[in-house]
This record gives structure tokens, C-alpha cells and sequence, in this order.
């Protein structure tokens, strides 16, 4: 089944009770049982909901992989895969990073005991000098959150291999749309189904994809324990804008290109990050392992202007200033004061993130109007 199909079909099949072609929203907490024990395969719905169950399905089938998992939030969802650690483990991680993954990883695991290594990745060579004993995950976003850097994941997974860790990606921005790391050699996919899959702005939630058995049952158990599910609600609205991500993310690839080639070329915008770009320092590797570059977008001003780049989000009229991204309506932030403003300002720079970085999520609408809100506000 090629990849357009499963986003209709995928893991789903009419509901057994009536017939139904879309999944119903199964709002209950608990299910009916025949004899002590006796169920039809459901009991509780933090344990399970068909909902849920459903969402989770496709999830599995439009990542290539065998178990997929449901949570309330993306961060939930990585929460669970630290759950996996234990105290004097390390982490090597991406040093550009979501600004929420950083704050998890430093503010609450490394009171638990473990360790986490923030490394550029650009070049994965970098990756094993960190690697001893005690490591247990390296953990990668690519397309990074905000700079847009792409990181090798094949490569990434032959380390991984070698010294027998798990290879968790965060693939958010991407979308299996554009990229599917579990062919590539990760372990674990990892989603803010908030985003892209969701689609419409209207629903927080996480998402994890894996093809080991075991694996999945330790994640399984870790979600039932911890109990940070998705309601059915939510996971009725997922399941709606799967449907759609194809020709979605066909118009957000199509808008990123129009707005990154017309900021590359404007002589008030200094760097441009889109990896589409033939100057982005990874190209190459976005090439190889994307089926296209995505619609998110991040610029800074020349000069690095603080204050320009306060005013141009602020006189922006079609792009929404607002956190989160991945929606049909286009939006624009502030990482150094919004997304990422729990990294502290030396680390935030270290990676690039300037005080006069904007990022952009590209929405679906007219390339023409988004280009002219841009032209409008920068002047």
C-alpha cells in the first residue's frame, strides 16, 4: 500500500459493531464484562480505548512500523522513552533541540540520575565521542527545532548499532510524509501528533511508532502506568487530519520553497534555514533522506536586530504570531522569548538561536498572499 493510501486506509477497517467507515468516538471510561476477566478486549480506557486503538494503527502504518502509541501530549510521549533509563545512564543528544525536550531532559531527568550530552550533530562523527558505557539513547530531531539542521540518520544508526543503543528521532517536522526513520535504522519514531498529523491547530497529543516487540511492550506499560493517554476525542480528530497530511504537506512544501527562495534573496534578511536550500550545510543529506523539504522555515535579520525582528512579527497580518506549528494557517514566532526561552541565552546562541531569529510554519494558504504579509511587515 503506497503512502497516500495508508493515510486513508492504514491499520483502519469499518468498526465491527455497525459498520461504521470512520472510527467512532468511543467517549466511555470503562467497558462492560461478561464474567470477572471477560471482555472484548477492553476494560479500562486508560489501559485501552478503540478510539485510541484505532489511532494507533495508523500511526504504525504510515511510519512502516508495527506498534504505535498514543499520548496526551509530545512531551508525554518522550517522557516515556526516558522512563525506559535509569539513574547513571547518559543520553547523547541533539544539541538544537526543542526548547520543552531540553527543559525534560535538564530540569527533571537530571535530578533522576541521568546524564545527557548536547552535541552538533551535523557531522555524526561528533556522536561517538560521547558514546561509553553508560549510554543508552541518542536522541535526534531532523529537521532540528528551530535551525533547520538535518542529521544523517542512516549514519546515526550505524553508531547506534555498533554500541548497541537506541536510536530515538524526533520526526515532527518532517512527517512520514517526507521521511520515515524506522526504515533508516532508528529504533523509535517520536511525534507531536499536535503538529503536522493533527493539522488543524485543534488537538495536543504525542506519538511514538516502533517495530520491536519488546520494546513495545515496555512502552505499553510504561503508558498504561504513567497514564498520560489521549482521549477519544482527540484521537478522532488525529485520525481526521491523517487523512489529509499527504495533500497537506504537498501545499506546505510547495509555500516553504516560494517563502524560502523569496527571504535567500531579500537584502534586509540575513541567514536563511530551510534545507531545500542548495546552500544549507546539509543539503545533501536532506536529499538523500527527504522526499521533499518541508514548510518550516527560519530567518534572522541582518545585523541580528533584536528589534527588527520584534517589529516584523508584530506587523505581520496572515502569519498568526503563536507557539506550536504544523497547522494549515500559517504562524510565526519568537524562539528566543516563545519556544525556546527555557534555554538559557548562551546555550540558545551556541546553536544559533539569535535574539533576532524568526521561524516560520508555513500554512496552505495562497503563496502569493503569504509572500506579500512578509513583504509588508519586513518593509
Amino acid at each position: 500500500m503506497k503512502f497516500n493510501t495508508k493515510t486513508i486506509h492504514g491499520g483502519q477497517k469499518p468498526d465491527a459493531a455497525y459498520g461504521s467507515v470512520i472510527p467512532p468516538i468511543y467517549q466511555t471510561s470503562t467497558y462492560a464484562q461478561s464474567t470477572p476477566g471477560g471482555h472484548k478486549g477492553y476494560e479500562y480506557s486508560r489501559s485501552a480505548n478503540p478510539t485510541r486503538h484505532a489511532l494507533e494503527k495508523s500511526f504504525a502504518s504510515i511510519e512502516n512500523g508495527k506498534y504505535g502509541l498514543a499520548f496526551s501530549s509530545g512531551l508525554a510521549a518522550i517522557d516515556a522513552i526516558l522512563k525506559l533509563l535509569k539513574p547513571g545512564d547518559e543520553v547523547v543528544s541533539t544539541n538544537d533541540l526543542y526548547g520543552g525536550t531540553y527543559r525534560l531532559f535538564t530540569k527533571i531527568y537530571e535530578n533522576f540520575g541521568i546524564k545527557f550530552h548536547f552535541v552538533g550533530m551535523n557531522n555524526t562523527e561528533h556522536i561517538e565521542n560521547y558514546i561509553n558505557a553508560n549510554t543508552k539513547l541518542i536522541w535526534v530531531e531532523t529537521p532540528t527545532n528551530p535551525m533547520l539542521n538535518i542529521i544523517d540518520i542512516v549514519s546515526t544508526a550505524k553508531i547506534a548499532k555498533k554500541h548497541n543503543v537506541l536510536l530515538a528521532v524526533d520526526n515532527t517536522f518532517a512527517t512520514p510524509y517526507l521521511q520515515q526513520p524506522l526504515d533508516l535504522g532508528a529504533d523509535i519514531v517520536m511525534h507531536s501528533a499536535t503538529k503536522y498529523l493533527g493539522g488543524h491547530s485543534d488537538l495536543v497529543m504525542g506519538a511514538l511508532i516502533v517495530r520491536d516487540k519488546d520494546l513495545a511492550d515496555r512502552l505499553y506499560f510504561i503508558q498504561n502506568a504513567s497514564g498520560a493517554v489521549c482521549g477519544p476525542q482527540d484521537a478522532f480528530l488525529a485520525l481526521r487530519g491523517i487523512k489529509t497530511l499527504h495533500v497537506r504537506m504537498q501545499r506546505h512544501c510547495e509555500n516553504g520553497r516560494a517563502i524560502a527562495m523569496y527571504l535567500d534573496k531579500h537584502p534586509k534578511i540575513g541567514n536563511v534555514y530551510w534545507p531545500g536550500l542548495e546552500h544549507h550545510p546539509n543539503h545533501a543529506i536532506a536529499k538523500s533522506q527527504m522526499l521533499n523539504y518541508g514548510g518550516m522555515v527560519s530567518f534572522a535579520t541582518k545585523g541580528n536586530n533584536y528589534e527588527e525582528a520584534i517589529k516584523i512579527v508584530e506587523k505581520l497580518k496572515i502569519f498568526t504570531l503563536a507557539e506550536s506549528l504544523g497547522g494549515i494557517e500559517s504562524l510565526a514566532g519568537h524562539p528566543a522569548s516563545m519556544t525556546h526561552a527555557s534555554i538559557p541565552k548562551a546555550e540558545r546562541e551556541k546553536t544559533g538561536i539569535v535574539d533576532s531569529l524568526i521561524r516560520l510554519s508555513v500554512g496552505i494558504e495562497d503563496e502569493a498572499d503569504l509572500i506579500a504579509d512578509l513583504k509588508q511587515a519586513i518593509g
